[in-house]
Protein backbone atom coordinates (compact mmCIF):
# COMPACT_ATOMS: atom_id res chain seq x y z
CA UNK A 1 0.00 0.00 0.00
CA UNK A 2 3.47 2.58 0.97
CA UNK A 3 4.37 1.87 -2.65
CA UNK A 4 1.27 2.60 -4.55
CA UNK A 5 0.83 5.72 -2.38
CA UNK A 6 4.56 6.92 -3.60
CA UNK A 7 4.06 6.36 -7.03
CA UNK A 8 0.76 7.86 -6.81
CA UNK A 9 2.63 10.92 -5.25
CA UNK A 10 4.94 11.10 -7.81
CA UNK A 11 2.32 10.65 -10.63
CA UNK A 12 0.57 13.51 -9.11
CA UNK A 13 3.79 15.88 -9.01
CA UNK A 14 3.97 15.77 -12.72
CA UNK A 15 2.09 18.36 -14.57
CA UNK A 16 -0.15 17.69 -17.23
CA UNK A 17 -0.87 20.21 -19.38
CA UNK A 18 -4.48 20.01 -22.00
CA UNK A 19 -4.60 23.30 -24.42
CA UNK A 20 -6.51 24.16 -27.15
CA UNK A 21 -5.15 25.41 -30.50
CA UNK A 22 -3.42 29.01 -29.82
CA UNK A 23 -5.05 32.33 -31.50
CA UNK A 24 -1.93 34.51 -33.09
CA UNK A 25 -1.67 37.55 -34.59
CA UNK A 26 0.53 39.20 -36.70
CA UNK A 27 1.04 42.85 -38.04
CA UNK A 28 2.00 43.26 -42.04
CA UNK A 29 5.55 44.57 -40.79
CA UNK A 30 5.67 42.09 -37.78
CA UNK A 31 8.92 40.09 -38.69
CA UNK A 32 10.71 43.43 -40.03
CA UNK A 33 9.94 45.97 -36.87
CA UNK A 34 10.84 42.92 -34.56
CA UNK A 35 14.13 42.00 -36.30
CA UNK A 36 14.94 46.09 -35.50
CA UNK A 37 14.52 45.56 -31.86
CA UNK A 38 17.78 45.58 -30.00
CA UNK A 39 16.59 45.64 -26.38
CA UNK A 40 12.87 44.45 -24.93
CA UNK A 41 11.52 44.60 -21.20
CA UNK A 42 9.30 42.24 -19.95
CA UNK A 43 6.31 43.54 -17.76
CA UNK A 44 4.21 42.73 -14.96
CA UNK A 45 1.94 40.74 -16.06
CA UNK A 46 -1.59 41.26 -15.57
CA UNK A 47 -2.75 38.75 -13.37
CA UNK A 48 -6.25 37.70 -12.26
CA UNK A 49 -7.59 34.95 -10.23
CA UNK A 50 -10.54 33.71 -10.56
CA UNK A 51 -12.38 32.14 -7.08
CA UNK A 52 -16.20 30.87 -7.04
CA UNK A 53 -16.66 32.72 -3.08
CA UNK A 54 -16.09 36.14 -1.86
CA UNK A 55 -13.06 36.18 -0.14
CA UNK A 56 -10.48 39.14 1.25
CA UNK A 57 -10.34 41.72 -1.88
CA UNK A 58 -6.77 42.92 -0.07
CA UNK A 59 -5.40 39.48 0.61
CA UNK A 60 -6.45 38.58 -3.30
CA UNK A 61 -4.98 41.23 -4.94
CA UNK A 62 -1.67 40.71 -2.65
CA UNK A 63 -2.00 37.32 -3.78
CA UNK A 64 -2.10 38.27 -7.87
CA UNK A 65 1.02 40.74 -7.39
CA UNK A 66 3.27 37.38 -6.20
CA UNK A 67 1.93 35.47 -9.05
CA UNK A 68 2.65 38.37 -11.37
CA UNK A 69 6.22 38.55 -10.20
CA UNK A 70 6.86 34.98 -10.43
CA UNK A 71 5.55 34.92 -14.19
CA UNK A 72 7.69 37.73 -15.08
CA UNK A 73 10.37 35.48 -13.79
CA UNK A 74 9.93 32.80 -15.42
CA UNK A 75 9.27 34.60 -18.29
CA UNK A 76 12.59 36.31 -18.10
CA UNK A 77 14.33 33.34 -17.39
CA UNK A 78 13.09 31.17 -19.64
CA UNK A 79 13.64 33.87 -23.01
CA UNK A 80 17.19 34.40 -21.42
CA UNK A 81 18.23 30.29 -21.48
CA UNK A 82 17.03 30.38 -25.05
CA UNK A 83 19.06 33.47 -26.11
CA UNK A 84 21.85 32.13 -24.18
CA UNK A 85 21.93 28.80 -26.69
CA UNK A 86 22.36 30.91 -30.00
CA UNK A 87 18.78 31.83 -30.55
CA UNK A 88 17.68 35.23 -32.25
CA UNK A 89 16.57 37.85 -29.55
CA UNK A 90 17.17 40.70 -28.27
CA UNK A 91 19.08 42.20 -25.55
CA UNK A 92 16.23 41.29 -22.56
CA UNK A 93 16.17 44.30 -19.55
CA UNK A 94 17.08 42.28 -16.51
CA UNK A 95 13.67 42.17 -13.75
CA UNK A 96 15.00 44.08 -11.46
CA UNK A 97 16.06 47.55 -13.66
CA UNK A 98 12.50 46.84 -15.80
CA UNK A 99 10.67 47.13 -11.83
CA UNK A 100 12.59 49.82 -10.73
CA UNK A 101 11.98 52.34 -13.53
CA UNK A 102 8.68 51.32 -13.34
CA UNK A 103 8.35 52.39 -10.08
CA UNK A 104 10.39 55.51 -10.23
CA UNK A 105 7.63 56.32 -12.99
CA UNK A 106 4.77 55.86 -10.72
CA UNK A 107 3.77 52.55 -12.52
CA UNK A 108 1.02 50.96 -12.35
CA UNK A 109 -0.39 52.96 -10.08
CA UNK A 110 0.27 55.84 -12.89
CA UNK A 111 -0.98 55.01 -16.00
CA UNK A 112 1.38 54.58 -19.01
CA UNK A 113 0.49 53.93 -22.63
CA UNK A 114 2.60 51.51 -24.08
CA UNK A 115 5.04 53.87 -26.02
CA UNK A 116 5.21 55.73 -22.90
CA UNK A 117 6.33 52.60 -21.17
CA UNK A 118 9.04 51.98 -23.72
CA UNK A 119 10.62 55.26 -23.52
CA UNK A 120 10.61 55.17 -19.25
CA UNK A 121 12.31 51.72 -20.12
CA UNK A 122 14.61 52.92 -22.84
CA UNK A 123 13.81 49.96 -25.06
CA UNK A 124 12.31 49.06 -28.75
CA UNK A 125 9.75 47.20 -27.38
CA UNK A 126 7.69 45.52 -24.52
CA UNK A 127 6.57 42.28 -23.91
CA UNK A 128 2.98 42.60 -23.21
CA UNK A 129 1.03 39.76 -20.80
CA UNK A 130 -1.85 38.65 -19.52
CA UNK A 131 -2.58 35.24 -17.09
CA UNK A 132 -6.20 34.64 -16.27
CA UNK A 133 -6.02 31.76 -13.17
CA UNK A 134 -8.74 29.69 -12.13
CA UNK A 135 -6.47 29.51 -8.92
CA UNK A 136 -3.46 30.40 -7.20
CA UNK A 137 -0.04 28.26 -8.41
CA UNK A 138 1.97 29.74 -6.15
CA UNK A 139 0.42 27.79 -3.21
CA UNK A 140 3.69 28.07 -0.77
CA UNK A 141 3.02 31.76 -0.80
CA UNK A 142 -0.95 31.87 -0.83
CA UNK A 143 -1.47 34.72 0.98
CA UNK A 144 -5.26 33.50 1.23
CA UNK A 145 -5.93 30.18 3.69
CA UNK A 146 -9.61 30.43 1.69
CA UNK A 147 -7.65 30.19 -1.98
CA UNK A 148 -6.45 26.91 -0.96
CA UNK A 149 -9.46 25.47 0.91
CA UNK A 150 -11.92 24.53 -2.01
CA UNK A 151 -12.99 28.07 -3.17
CA UNK A 152 -11.46 27.55 -6.70
CA UNK A 153 -11.99 25.07 -9.47
CA UNK A 154 -10.03 21.31 -9.54
CA UNK A 155 -7.61 22.48 -12.15
CA UNK A 156 -5.32 24.88 -13.11
CA UNK A 157 -7.17 26.76 -16.32
CA UNK A 158 -4.92 29.35 -17.14
CA UNK A 159 -6.09 31.49 -20.12
CA UNK A 160 -3.32 33.75 -21.82
CA UNK A 161 -2.40 36.66 -23.67
CA UNK A 162 1.23 37.78 -24.94
CA UNK A 163 1.70 40.98 -26.94
CA UNK A 164 4.87 42.37 -27.93
CA UNK A 165 4.64 46.10 -28.80
CA UNK A 166 6.81 48.12 -30.72
CA UNK A 167 7.89 51.51 -30.23
CA UNK A 168 8.97 53.27 -33.58
CA UNK A 169 5.46 52.37 -35.22
CA UNK A 170 3.67 52.58 -31.88
CA UNK A 171 1.84 49.66 -31.70
CA UNK A 172 1.17 45.90 -31.28
CA UNK A 173 3.16 43.80 -33.71
CA UNK A 174 2.17 40.15 -32.50
CA UNK A 175 -0.80 38.54 -30.20
CA UNK A 176 -0.59 34.79 -28.78
CA UNK A 177 -3.95 33.82 -26.96
CA UNK A 178 -3.91 30.40 -25.21
CA UNK A 179 -6.10 28.36 -22.92
CA UNK A 180 -4.33 25.91 -20.61
CA UNK A 181 -5.20 23.29 -17.90
CA UNK A 182 -3.65 20.86 -15.84
CA UNK A 183 -3.17 19.52 -12.64
CA UNK A 184 -3.15 21.02 -8.77
CA UNK A 185 0.01 20.69 -8.86
CA UNK A 186 1.37 23.15 -11.32
CA UNK A 187 3.81 26.08 -10.81
CA UNK A 188 4.06 29.23 -12.29
CA UNK A 189 7.68 27.52 -13.74
CA UNK A 190 6.17 24.57 -14.97
CA UNK A 191 3.28 26.67 -17.29
CA UNK A 192 5.53 29.13 -18.42
CA UNK A 193 7.83 26.49 -19.76
CA UNK A 194 4.93 24.55 -21.50
CA UNK A 195 3.81 27.74 -22.26
CA UNK A 196 7.00 29.22 -24.07
CA UNK A 197 7.84 25.78 -25.70
CA UNK A 198 5.26 27.13 -28.32
CA UNK A 199 4.71 30.66 -28.08
CA UNK A 200 8.72 31.30 -28.88
CA UNK A 201 8.42 29.37 -32.03
CA UNK A 202 5.85 31.91 -33.05
CA UNK A 203 7.63 35.14 -32.12
CA UNK A 204 8.68 37.37 -34.91
CA UNK A 205 12.10 36.86 -33.41
CA UNK A 206 12.59 33.33 -34.53
CA UNK A 207 11.86 33.80 -38.49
Amino acid sequence: MIKIIKQFTRISLVIILFSSCAKVFYSPDAYTLAHKHKSIAILPPEVTITVKKKVDEKALKEQQKIESLNFQKELYAWLLKRKSKGKPFPEIVDIETTNAKLKKAGYPEKPLSPAELCEVLGVDGILISNFDLSKPLSEKTAVVVGLLSGMYGPTNEVRVSLSIFDKSKQKQIWNYNHRMSGGITTTPHRLVDALMKDASKKMPYMK
